[in-house]
């Protein structure tokens, strides 16, 4: 553990001054590139019309895909150097893969804990019938031909946190720390609004804000709020144990652009 936290103190040394106002600059430039190519295109219809989500797939898919040319850019144009690679910063990489996808998901869920047990008390179908409907090629070819799913469950999740989170978390980190990169980067997805994260940003589309005043009114409202409390309660305690930094890969590449290592970087 010592030798790594050297290691990235040895890497950012000569991190040029104004380096974070670059930083932050250059994540509000991403934000503003994101939201604007959604109204590029000028039309009268409803923004969830097929033709228009088609148009804004595209303009996004574009600048996504750009988008980590601005991490490279601005890992060009300063003094920051790492050892990881440009992908490795960027969350994508072979290491803790598994972990990324089960781990999140599952803290999320748990999270939504009272909505996933008043959805299956209000569902119609029984647990064998949801199983045959998940395996059913026809549901899927329904759902792939349905432009507002590909949205809510896809796009939206693949770019938003290619954009929001992989692509700022390396351009934040090196002036304000782990942490607070962590929590500032959602404020940028406000302005305009891997792995894991999309899986976990899929989950939340299709779940919505929970029903709260629905479940008041649930016939089986003490089960149902019960349940409510028990995953909040659950998230907090599961939040740091199911995201040690162990589970995904010592040291996380992104970490090595801070001076300062915290104990979401080292287990």
């Amino acid at each position: 553990m010592t030798e790594e936290k050297g290691i990235v103190r040895e890497q950012i040394e000569g991190v040029p001054e104004g380096l974070c106002w670059l930083s932050v600059l250059s994540c509000l430039l991403l934000a503003c590139c994101y939201v604007g190519s959604l109204y590029v295109w000028r039309s009268d219809l409803p923004r969830d019309h097929p033709a228009v989500i088609k148009r804004r797939f595209t303009s996004v898919l574009i600048v996504s895909g750009l988008s980590p040319l601005f991490v490279w850019a601005w890992r060009e144009f300063t003094a920051v150097r790492t050892l990881s690679p440009l992908l490795a910063l960027l969350g994508i990489r072979l290491e803790g893969f598994i972990s990324a996808i089960v781990l999140p998901l599952l803290l999320t869920m748990v999270l939504f804990l009272g909505p996933l047990i008043q959805l299956s008390m209000d569902c119609p179908w029984s647990f064998i019938d949801g199983i045959r409907v998940v395996l059913d090629p026809c549901f899927w070819t329904l759902c792939l031909s349905d432009m507002r799913w590909l949205r809510n469950q896809v796009v939206a999740p693949l770019t938003e946190e290619l954009v929001f989170r992989a692509c700022m978390l390396p351009m934040l980190v090196p002036c304000a720390g782990p942490t607070t990169a962590i929590f500032t980067c959602p404020l940028f997805f406000g302005v305009g609004h891997l792995m894991g994260p999309v899986l976990c940003h899929s989950f939340c589309n299709y779940m919505g804000f929970p029903a709260i005043s629905t479940a008041l009114e649930h016939p089986q409202r003490p089960i149902i709020l019960s349940s409510y409390l028990l995953g909040v309660t659950l998230f907090f305690l599961l939040l740091f144990p199911l995201t040690d930094p162990s589970y995904y890969g010592v040291p996380t590449p992104v970490c090595t652009l801070t001076s300062s290592p915290s104990s979401l970087c080292f287990s």
